[in-house]
């Protein structure tokens, strides 16, 4: 899925989830200038980062 279906899927803001994708936190599929996040990774970071603040950086579980 793009960058904003993943934000309706998780509910995460566009910025957020870009942020989280530039420090390496969520694995990503790039064709061209396309960003593409797999749902099941999405998922699994929910699950992991449960309680975690995702807008600091070193409190984030990558995937």
């Amino acid at each position: 899925m793009t960058v904003n279906e993943a934000s309706e899927y998780t509910g995460i803001g566009r910025n957020s989830l870009r942020k989280l994708i530039a420090w390496k936190k969520i694995p990503v599929i790039r064709i061209g200038n396309k960003i593409l996040i797999r749902s099941e990774v999405l998922d699994r970071f929910l699950q992991e980062n449960e309680g975690h603040n995702i807008t600091n950086k070193y409190d984030v579980i990558a995937m």
